[in-house]
């Protein structure tokens, strides 16, 4: 087992990275400090792992909470839903919420813990690889609305971060591929020998082999934990872990969240954020061409469905959280390694790249 410390002061808490760690429940068990736990999850991985995680919730009055499967499901409905259910279990201010699932259920158990009371604990318990290195480290919790992504959310740190790799055994391999798009973003960020390490070990990555795939999750969550910790709140360097995901984002979007995965349109999107650097004089093509080769041995999409027309794609870009004053401010890059926050982009040059 790997453990990695998120440092936030008082709040920091550590994510643990291994096999078997549902059952170790002594470990996260400590981290609950009252009595009431609601479990969220949602109906593909709750016949699969909810028991498991029962077992270790002896003498808690829990009880559990299910959404549908998929980013669709990332509602504010389903808050409601979830909030009412705390209502029912008599939740006091010292109640935790356990997230088990990807990060649909992360986001929005974490969302539902930061409104009940103004804020209780919550325990990420990720499934998804995804989840593992993104999402369940670094307290952004959110739902979707019809103009966009995560437009409505709340920064929450959770409690501690329970990551255990044998749940990735039922995990799908589209699913588990678009996960390994987020470990790349981190080295394609500021990590050049992660990148390199990544190079050397795709092949071991695409068959899943266990201790390279926790040596993975280790460095992308370590990398991730120390950005958070110098920027909690994206005032500054941590808007570079959002790179490829403006463009991402639109995507996804566009398809109404069933069209991609979240990873597949962060590998999309930073393809298309390195094609759009090129094209502003930033980076070199053989980058670009380097990343796509990278993205591709890891089964990972570097080209847009057809049918969306950029106009409306750079019409969701223009929502985008990072964007002010009405002009477009974009994560672009140098070369592997090299992110950086650009104002002020030229639409125009958006929309070439988007055609």
């Amino acid at each position: 087992m790997k453990t990695v410390d998120v440092a936030l002061g008082e709040r920091s808490y550590p994510v643990w990275i291994g096999a078997g760690l549902l059952a170790d429940s002594a470990r996260w068990r400590e981290r609950i400090r009252g009595r009431h736990v609601l479990v969220i999850s949602n109906v593909t991985v709750a016949p699969l792992y909810l028991d498991a995680l029962a077992r270790g919730l002896e003498g808690f009055t829990w009880s559990s909470f299910l959404i549908g499967d998929g980013e669709a499901n990332k509602t504010f409905a389903n808050v409601g839903l979830a909030l009412e259910a705390l209502g029912k279990l008599g939740a006091t201010r010292d109640a935790c919420v356990i997230a088990l699932g990807g990060g649909v259920v992360g986001d929005l158990a974490g969302f539902t813990a930061s409104c009940w009371m103004r804020g209780i604990d919550f325990i990420q318990v990720p499934t998804t690889l995804l989840a593992m290195v993104d999402s369940s480290v670094g307290g952004k919790t959110g739902v979707n609305l019809p103009a966009g992504k995560n437009l409505v959310g709340a920064f929450h740190q959770p409690r501690a971060v329970v990551a255990d790799i044998d749940t990735l055994d039922t995990l799908p391999q589209r699913e588990y591929r678009a996960g390994l798009a987020e470990v790349v973003k981190a080295a394609a960020i500021g990590d050049v020998p992660f990148f390199d390490w990544l190079e050397a070990h795709a092949d071991a990555l695409s068959l899943r082999e266990s201790a390279t795939l926790t040596e993975a999750i280790a460095r992308k969550c370590l990398y991730k934990a120390g950005v958070v910790a110098r920027d909690e709140t994206e005032q500054g360097e941590r808007a570079l872990l959002n790179l490829g995901h403006t463009f991402g984002h639109a995507l996804e979007t566009a398809g109404n969240y069933t069209e991609l995965l979240h990873g597949e349109g962060v590998a999309i999107g930073m393809v298309l954020a390195a094609r759009l650097s090129e094209r502003l004089g930033m980076a070199r093509e053989g980058d670009t061409h380097r990343l796509v080769a990278l993205l591709e041995r890891l089964g990972l999409p570097t080209a847009m469905p057809e049918g969306h027309s950029p106009e409306r794609l750079l019409s969701l870009m223009r929502l985008d959280k990072k964007n002010t004053a009405g002009t477009l401010r974009l994560i672009l890059w140098r070369g592997v390694g090299a992110a950086e926050i650009v104002a002020g982009v030229d639409e125009r040059d958006v929309l070439a790249v988007l055609g």
